[in-house]
């Protein structure tokens, strides 16, 4: 009796821990969105929200590795070390498992070159945090396929939701970058060059 209610206790937090990693790299994904795009504007400060993103981020590596513990700590299909770390080589749903450690992988690249951010260019670095949308994809395969909780129906319109606002918001940030007008600095500076350019071809022909 007390090995069964020990057993149900891992698998309790082996779902729950799953549910909340989850939940959170939902989170952290809309706040670097809030954030990249200033979408709030004035209303929340930016290191605020960098803040808020980190944080989330962080919780949803911890909620992650605590998923991992109690999945091999769970009997029920008895994981090994080797299935929870290498994909394919489960015989139990070997696909969408594969995706859950891919997703782990990449999770894990994110957080550790954000962490190294000061150490990488600003093109490596965003290239590499755009991985994060990849992350969340293949998480939402693993939860909706995997999952044994009715929540797990959630997850799929909140995918859908979520990669249609990260569209739309990305369109609409790329659109106000190329109208956005000349700002005033560099219209002056346009202005001075082109002064001094006609002033070089005035001396030139005298």
């Amino acid at each position: 009796m007390l090995a069964a209610s020990s057993s149900l206790t891992v698998w309790y937090i082996a779902r729950s821990s799953g549910i909340i990693a989850w939940v959170l790299l939902v989170l952290a994904i809309g706040s670097g969105l809030l954030l990249a795009t200033r979408a709030l504007g004035k209303k929340v400060p930016p290191w605020y929200m960098l803040g808020l993103h980190r944080w989330l981020s962080g919780l949803a590596v911890t909620f992650t590795a605590i998923h991992i513990l109690a999945v091999l700590a769970d009997t029920f299909v008895g994981f090994s070390l080797v299935n929870v770390l290498v994909p394919f080589s489960s015989s139990w749903h070997p696909v969408t498992l594969a995706a859950g450690i891919v997703a782990m992988y990449l999770m894990a690249a994110v957080q550790i070159t954000s962490l190294a951010r000061r150490r990488l260019s600003a093109t490596v670095w965003r290239q590499i945090h755009l991985v994060s949308y990849a992350t969340f994809a293949l998480a939402s395969l693993h939860f909706i396929a995997d999952g044994t909780d009715s929540l797990r129906y959630v997850a799929a319109p909140v995918a859908v939701l979520l990669g249609a606002a990260s569209i739309g918001i990305g369109v609409c940030a790329w659109l106000a970058r190329v109208e956005k007008p000349p700002s005033r600095a560099a219209s002056l500076a346009h202005v001075q060059e082109t002064r001094d350019a006609r002033t070089t071809a005035g001396t030139a022909r005298r």
